[in-house]
């Protein structure tokens, strides 16, 4: 049977010990209260039964559990439960608080929580659930961090096999159960595994339900668990109405129409993004009012509502990383913004740059309460005074090859080894083409011609047998940026083109860049113009192929955060997680398994939405191309994004990368050998598929069971028809019928939340830290676009001020730089692939013996990226002065490594 199978009886002990699980378990009755027994007779008894244990006087050390039905000639057994809670933050008015005092006398009286046991089992006899066991806890010891309350019931043989407790909090303060161990039951102790936040019955009287840790299809569901796993289910959906409150746990979508801010200027009006105008995927509903002057628009507010277990926990609260993310945000930029006085200033000369990292910058109005201790990288007190600095930590790039960004050799090894390696592709046509209207956007044939390669590859080879051999590769951001230039260009302080960056791979497997192309549409009366810049000698040449990888660079850096990052990450991750809750009990073992890699995913993107992609965030202000970035992500997911695309495989052979060979390592032959992230990433991809497929195939034995699995089934068809709905009848979608087509699915969304974020995200200060490398935004344009007299006398007699002027200004690249630095940083409680097993697979052997497994493959793959680094034939991992390439490798520790594969996205 499934259930035997899922919960094997020679399994090991239930003493289940693990953070963060089991976290969505509310269950909703009528009028608010949580009903277990179907009959009115029940229910009166059970409820006679809580009255009269409230009657009762409780003396700590001295309580009896009150049972709903008695049974005389049963036997019983004390059964104690010890609740481990970590006590919140709580504020000054509710610690001198009338609240506070009535708290602590529900502590004295011993009545802090009210806890009842739920059977797994029927009562035969009527076919109906058990009455449930009722006891109330009181405090017995207490902490730091940490109080623990307890409560004796007695259990008689006749209830069977606890299979929940339900949770009501006495207090008016909500508590964070860690978890509830049960001792005294026949097959030994049982530790439940909470991890979540209990509101007080003062604010929702509904009570909380902690299923055992164990997993159960939901054909394989005990009887007596049946009703409250659906109802459980049904209370996390909501009813879609009204604003949400911070403790509630309801999981519902909405298209994201709180980017803007109309209300407070209408140029910060933003189209609502979702639907057929712009097509992206759904956020979480807030239920927040409209704005007064576009009704289309969600009221932004200093809080923005995340199901309560989604948001960080007491102990994430306190970490480095995240009080990092809100102080950078709410106190050190509006210092900058203070200090530096013209927004719009350039970097005079390039030793200014460098003073970032050795003189700072010193920083006015700035707290200094705790300030420091939460930016240790950052912001350093100069002696004997009490000013404060700005003082970046040199980039390991930088402390490598002070010249590293100077190269060309550097910069194709970036494309492949840096922090957007997901935008190469393979050149399959020639000449290059644009797909995008000629009569609007000018003549779409491109301006690199065949003459300009084979002049730069130097009698390598002809095109045509470049072409056939797999030797040129494009960084093609022509028809993405090209719509968007004129309306770019009618922003200050910035500009835009549409490019085409050639590359040409050498006999050494390195890129070589070829050829740049920047185009400009016909605009303001003006024809298409476009130029194409090649790597040369002499100085003027030289000083243009500069500036124009200045744009390619900005391009890429803006095509990077809102695509390669946000977008296909973070952005698309949370339908995933928001079916899931809605469709997938906390018992399903397939929401055991995601679990993991959803954690504090819904709270960052909403701290992205309040602050790094709204209207003149860090995103629109800092980078190309300014108040347009997101949209031009809707863009790109209409266009481009499909969900079996970002199957790492499949993404490597859609982009020319790879082509499918059994006989080759992984069932792929790479078109470039040495491509650090495929490499890399694949070992990671292959470790994931393997514990998907050993996790998949032990709760379905056939893919009957998958079809016939209706959670499983309405959590995919929500996905699709939802989550993602402006996709809804794309391609990729794979169907759901087959256990391949679930490891499939599952190992996909799990590579996007570790390895893929992992890459694009944690090298971000390595790489842009020294921002010559990866300027955010370029802000003027090339000088032999319509020249001026002015701009071309600037260029050539001072080549190196027109470049420190395309780049981002002085508030611009400190802004950015303190951005990435935290945005790169691994906190202290960072929780890493394959590091930790969920309690409920510990709880069976099979499952936590192929856990075991994945761990073991992890840290065997730490080696052979090790290895591989140490290799002196692998060119874009190794050499002098180069930066390994260790974004993939599994584990670190915490702060800015360049290193560590989280299981979510979390930061």
């Amino acid at each position: 049977m499934l259930k035997a199978q899922v919960h094997s009886p020679q399994a090991s002990p239930q003493t289940l010990v693990a953070p963060a699980v089991l976290t969505k378990q509310f269950i909703h009755g009528l009028n608010g209260r949580v009903i277990l027994p179907r009959h009115q007779h029940c229910l009166m008894t059970a409820r006679k039964s809580c009255k009269a244990a409230a009657r009762l006087g409780f003396v700590p050390g001295n309580i009896r559990a009150i049972a709903s039905a008695t049974n005389n000639t049963t036997t019983t057994s004390t059964v104690k439960a010890v609740v481990t809670v970590t006590p919140p933050t709580a504020g000054a008015l509710y610690e001198l608080g009338i609240n506070r005092g009535l708290d602590d006398i529900a502590d004295l009286m011993g009545k802090t929580l009210l806890l009842e046991f739920v059977s797994s089992e029927l009562d035969l006899a009527r076919g109906q659930e058990k009455p449930t066991i009722k006891s109330f806890a009181h405090k017995t010891e207490q902490k730091d961090n940490e109080v623990k309350y307890e409560c004796e019931f007695k259990v008689g043989d006749e209830f069977g096999e606890v299979g929940a407790v339900l949770v009501e909090n006495e207090h008016h303060k909500e508590m964070f159960l860690r978890d509830i161990v049960l001792d005294g039951l026949p097959g030994g102790p049982v530790t439940i595994s909470c991890s979540s936040w209990v509101c007080s019955k003062f604010d929702n009287p509904r009570k909380r339900v902690f299923f055992i840790n164990k997993s159960y299809l939901p054909s394989g569901t005990p009887d007596g668990l049946k009703r409250l796993r659906e109802d459980e289910l049904k209370a996390l959906r909501g009813n879609g109405q009204g604003e949400r409150k911070t403790y509630e746990r309801i999981y519902d979508y909405d298209v994201y129409n709180d980017v803007g801010d109309p209300d407070s200027s209408p140029d910060k009006k933003r189209p609502v993004l979702g639907g057929k105008n712009f097509p992206y995927p759904r956020r979480c509903r807030t239920g927040r009012p409209r704005c007064k002057t576009d009704p289309k628009s969600e009221l932004r507010s200093l809080t923005i509502y995340v199901p309560r277990d989604e948001a960080f926990s007491e102990v994430k609260n306190l970490t480095f990383s995240t009080k990092t993310v809100y102080s950078v945000l709410h106190a050190l930029v509006p210092s900058l913004e203070s200090a530096i006085i013209d927004t719009d200033i350039p970097f005079p000369y390039f030793t200014a740059i460098a003073e970032l990292f050795n003189e700072g910058v010193t920083l006015p109005h700035l707290p200094t309460k705790g300030f420091s201790d939460l930016l240790p990288r950052l912001v350093k007190a100069i002696e004997d005074t009490t000013e404060n600095v700005l003082r970046f930590e040199t980039p390991e790039t930088m402390l490598r090859d002070s010249f590293f960004w100077f190269r060309d050799d550097e910069f194709g090894r970036q494309t492949l080894a840096g922090i957007n390696p997901y935008t190469i592709q393979l050149v399959t046509e020639w000449p290059m083409k644009s797909k995008l209207d000629p009569s609007v956007y000018g003549p779409p044939d491109s301006a690199i011609s065949t003459e300009i390669v084979e002049r730069e590859i130097k009698g390598f080879m002809t095109v045509d047998e470049a072409i056939k051999q797999k030797k040129l590769f494009v960084l093609d951001y022509h028809d993405l940026l090209l719509p968007y230039v004129s309306k770019v260009r009618q922003l200050e302080g910035t500009t835009l083109y549409g490019s085409r960056t050639l590359f040409f791979l050498t006999p050494d497997g390195t890129l070589r860049p070829v050829a740049i192309e920047l185009t400009r549409p016909p605009m303001d009366g003006k024809p298409q113009w476009k130029e194409v810049f090649t790597p040369t000698s002499d100085a003027t040449g030289c000083w243009l192929w500069r500036l124009a990888k200045a744009h390619v660079l900005a391009h890429d850096s803006g095509v990077h955060q809102v695509v390669s990052h946000w977008l296909r990450t973070h952005c698309c991750t949370e339908p995933y997680i928001i079916a899931a809750n809605r469709q997938l009990s906390v018992l399903h073992p397939i929401y055991k398994l995601l679990h993991p890699h959803f954690r504090y995913t819904m709270e960052i993107n909403a701290l992205a939405r309040g602050y790094l992609i709204n209207a003149d965030g860090i995103i629109e202000s800092c980078f190309s191309p300014g108040k347009y970035s997101i949209e031009l992500s809707s863009v790109a997911y209409d266009q481009l994004w499909q969900f079996d695309l970002q199957a790492l495989p499949n993404d490597l052979i859609n982009r020319g990368l790879a082509v499918e060979d059994p006989s080759a390592p992984h069932g792929l032959k790479l078109a470039i050998e040495d491509y650090p992230f495929a490499n890399d990433g694949l070992l990671i991809w292959d470790s994931l598929k393997e514990w998907v497929t050993d996790y998949v195939n032990h709760y379905y034995q056939d893919s009957s069971l998958v079809q016939s699995d209706q959670e499983l089934q309405a959590w995919w068809a929500e996905v699709r028809k939802i989550g993602h709905g402006d996709k809804r009848d794309a391609a990729g979608w794979p169907e759901l019928n087959t256990t391949d087509d679930l490891i499939q699915i599952v190992t996909t969304i799990m590579w996007v939340t570790s390895g893929h974020h992992a890459a694009v995200n944690f090298g971000q200060y390595h790489y842009g830290g020294y921002f010559p490398n990866r300027p955010t935004i370029a802000r003027t344009k090339i000088p032999l676009e319509d020249p001026t007299e002015p701009e071309l006398k600037e260029f050539m007699s001072k080549p190196e001020a027109s470049l420190l002027k395309c780049f981002p200004s002085q508030m611009q690249a400190t802004k950015v730089m303190a951005i990435l630095d935290v945005l790169s940083n691994h906190s202290p409680d960072e929780e890493y692939l394959g590091e930790n097993a969920e309690p409920a697979w510990k709880e069976d052997p099979i499952i936590n013996a192929a856990f075991e497994r994945f761990n073991g493959r992890l840290k065997e793959i730490e080696g052979i990226i090790d290895a591989r680094n140490q290799d002196m034939k692998l060119k874009n991992r190794n050499g002098a002065g180069v930066m390994p390439y260790e974004l993939l490798k599994p584990f670190s520790k915490s702060g800015v490594t360049g290193q560590g594969v989280p299981y979510s996205i979390s930061i």
